[in-house]
């Protein structure tokens, strides 16, 4: 008695793995960038707008575009001094007069990225 075995491999195995692992992270990439929207603070609307994900040769980034404030928000900022750049005196509407230097507080941190990015996610 003798038994014959016969191995036949697909050699569109890779491309196949591929396109899954592509469907994959761009799953996740849009439940990280929905959960970063839906924690993000809203003022005007422009830091959740700016959000986004995208997928390159198996690499997934998920991030903030166009909106230099973004590390303020997500990590708040210490108490500093604001000076004027362009002028002697710092004013703004509502000021009562001109001044030469502002002591911030600072700002809080309102986390938004990091969170979304660090939810556990369904695994198998």
């Amino acid at each position: 008695m003798s038994v014959d075995y016969r191995v036949v491999v697909n050699h569109g195995w890779p491309g196949w793995l591929r396109n899954q692992v592509t469907r994959y992270l761009h799953k996740l990439g849009r439940e990280i960038q929905n959960d970063a929207e839906r924690l993000a603070p809203v003022k005007t609307g422009r830091l959740r707008a700016s959000l986004y994900h995208e997928v390159n040769r198996g690499e997934l980034r998920v991030g903030v575009r166009h909106v230099d404030y973004w590390m303020t928000v997500e990590f708040g900022s210490a108490p500093h001094i604001i000076t004027p750049k362009n002028a002697k005196a710092l004013y703004w509407p509502g000021a009562r007069h001109p001044v030469a230097k502002v002591n911030h507080p600072g700002t809080p941190a309102q986390p938004f990225l990091r969170p979304a990015l660090y939810r556990r996610r369904g695994g198998r």
